[in-house]
């Protein structure tokens, strides 16, 4: 009853191909292209300028507020949960204890 049943393979009946016959192909070596190097393009240079830097302290510091307040709510949310467990489980106890 607990032993597992292994199905077995049957055998392949009727007619079977043999398999094909792979025939290695010859590889002929030629001389390589010749290729100028290219000069890589000219990167450009990031401006930063007083209204730019404004915008990136300003964008950090949402994610940041954003981020903080996120886990600030967490963190308020096992505190609830953990004073709730802990009324019941003090008001379970009193009422085990009364009988």
């Amino acid at each position: 009853m607990f032993r597992p049943k292994v199905p077995t393979m049957p055998q392949p009946t009727g007619l079977t191909t043999p398999p094909a016959v792979v025939e290695p192909t010859a590889v002929t070596p030629h001389a390589p292209a010749s290729t100028a190097a290219t000069p890589a393009p000219n990167r450009s240079v990031v401006q930063l300028t007083p209204g730019t830097v404004l915008a990136l302290v300003g964008g950090g510091t949402a994610v940041v507020l954003v981020v903080g307040a996120v886990l600030v709510s967490m963190l308020l949310a096992v505190a609830l949960t953990a004073a709730s467990v802990a009324v019941c489980a003090l008001t379970v106890r009193s009422v085990i204890a009364r009988r």
